[in-house]
C-alpha cells in the first residue's frame, strides 16, 4: 500500500485547510486509515482514524476536524476547522493493512500545516 498525502499549507488561527490522501497498490486490504500529526520536540499524535464504520478522534481535535473517505477515489480527506497555533505539525496519512496476522502499518510522506496566531 503507497500513500500519497497533500493538501497542507499555512493559515491563520480559525482558519481551515483540508488535507488528502490518495492510497494505492492493495488498498482491498486497509483495516484501518487515518491520520496522526508530530510537532518539534513532540511524540507523534493519532490526530483521526477510519475502522470500517468507526471513526475516531483525538481529544483535542474533536468538533474542529472530520475525517471522510471516498472508496471510488481510494481517497481519504482531513477537513481541518477552527485551527489553533497548536495544531502546527507535519501531518501523516497512515494505514494498518494485510491479511490477519500479517498485517503492518504504512505511513505516507507527511505535509507541513503552519497555523499562526
Amino acid at each position: 500500500v503507497q500513500l500519497q498525502a497533500s493538501g497542507g499549507g499555512s493559515v491563520q488561527a480559525g482558519g481551515s485547510l483540508e488535507l488528502s490522501c490518495v492510497a494505492s497498490g492493495s488498498t482491498f486490504t486497509i483495516n484501518v486509515i487515518g491520520w496522526s500529526r508530530q510537532a518539534p520536540g513532540n511524540k507523534r499524535e493519532i490526530v483521526a482514524t477510519m475502522t470500517g464504520g468507526t471513526i475516531e478522534y483525538a481529544d483535542s481535535v474533536k468538533g474542529r476536524f472530520t475525517i471522510s473517505r471516498d472508496n471510488a477515489r481510494d481517497t481519504v480527506y482531513l477537513q481541518m476547522n477552527s485551527l489553533k497555533p497548536e495544531d502546527t505539525a507535519v501531518y501523516y496519512c497512515g494505514a494498518n493493512a494485510g491479511i490477519v496476522g500479517q498485517a503492518r502499518n504504512y505511513w505516507g510522506q507527511g505535509t507541513q500545516v503552519t497555523v499562526s496566531s
